[in-house]
């Protein structure tokens, strides 16, 4: 006759021991078999780590960096039109405005919208339609010529 011994538990056994019967302590831990840490492995076929690249350091994280050629780079007028000069002319002249003269230095005004008041503009430039409109309203369309703008400047350096 054989005696039945009660069967010691599994878990109980295992107590202390690091792997408790999963093999080697490493293939449970669920990071596969150590494949890399932090930011390894995000080189150039690292898909499954982009989202985290460019959540942590943006757009400029893959590709080309570094110089590249000069752009050529284009003049931009100031601009003013007639309408916002018709808006804004109490502000304008007190910051532009001498003796009933505006003066817009720096500025091409073009021919968009109406002037009602009769006001002597000096600026770079005009389109056609703002001398025109400006003229038709009782005012004048002085432009400015490059040797002024330099006296101005001079003046303004005293």
């Amino acid at each position: 006759m054989v005696f039945k011994t009660k069967k010691k538990k599994k878990s109980k056994n295992q107590r202390g021991n690091n792997s408790y019967g999963h093999g080697a302590r490493k293939k449970w831990k669920g990071s596969g078999h150590h494949g890399g840490v932090g930011m390894a492995g995000t080189g150039k076929r690292a898909d499954h780590k982009k989202s985290l690249v460019i959540k942590l350091y943006g757009n400029n994280y893959f590709g080309k960096q570094g110089m590249t050629s000069k752009s050529t780079k284009h003049k931009k007028a100031n601009v003013m039109n007639l309408n916002d000069i018709q808006k804004n002319l109490d502000s304008l002249m007190k910051k532009y405005g001498k003796n009933k003269e505006l003066i817009l230095k720096n500025y091409k005004i073009l021919g968009e919208g109406e002037l009602n008041l009769a006001v002597k503009i000096k600026a770079r430039a005009f389109s056609e339609s703002a001398k025109e409109k400006i003229e038709k309203a009782g005012g004048e369309a002085i432009a400015l010529k490059k040797e002024e703008k330099v006296e101005e400047k001079e003046e303004a350096e005293k």
